[in-house]
């Protein structure tokens, strides 16, 4: 019996002293992190508008809503961030839309989806179907095949996001004019 008390705490200090190890790790690495998605997330911005010279963030109780998009000081168009569940994991997406609110481009941030199959959802043969999509036609996207459930959540992602923000961004271009 003292033999079994004896390991248990052995083991317990042990379980303590990894814990603390990563503990700190995160500590640590965690503005890295942080810092490195952003980059991404800039970069993703200029690549889905590449004639945009600003991006500005709207935020609405803490939490972003779009991007607004500007050229030389003239409003361009915009890009809105959404997120929704996959087969394995959530799925951010950014979407860029033109000042009619429908779709130019789409870029996956973050997704880890299953390889060779829901990571599909990052191809340009899936998102090249989001191109003049307004959100009233987003249903007509085809899902991938063995990917049905990924593939719905980037459609997802970007219809909540978009019907969520639609009068907002109306807002901000009858303000641009």
């Amino acid at each position: 019996m003292k033999d079994i008390l004896k390991y248990g705490l052995i083991l317990g200090f042990i379980c303590f002293l990894a814990s603390a190890v990563l503990l700190v790790v995160n500590a640590m690495t965690a503005p890295k992190i942080q810092m490195q998605q952003e980059k991404e997330e800039q970069d993703a911005l200029k690549s889905l508008i590449p004639n945009a010279s600003e991006f500005r963030p709207y935020t609405k109780a803490d939490k972003l809503e779009y991007y607004a998009a500007y050229e030389n000081g003239r409003l361009c168009g915009f890009v809105i961030k959404g997120k929704a569940r996959g087969y394995s994991s959530d799925i951010e997406a950014l979407a860029a839309l033109d000042l009619k609110l429908e779709i130019t481009d789409v870029r996956i941030l973050s997704a880890n989806e299953t390889p060779g199959l829901g990571s599909r959802v990052k191809d340009n043969s899936f998102l090249g179907q989001f191109k003049n999509k307004s959100l009233q036609s987003l249903d007509k996207i085809q899902a991938i095949t063995g990917a049905t459930i990924s593939s719905r959540a980037v459609i997802k992602a970007v219809e909540s996001k978009l019907s969520e923000v639609t009068a907002d961004l109306n807002g901000a271009m009858k303000n641009a004019r």
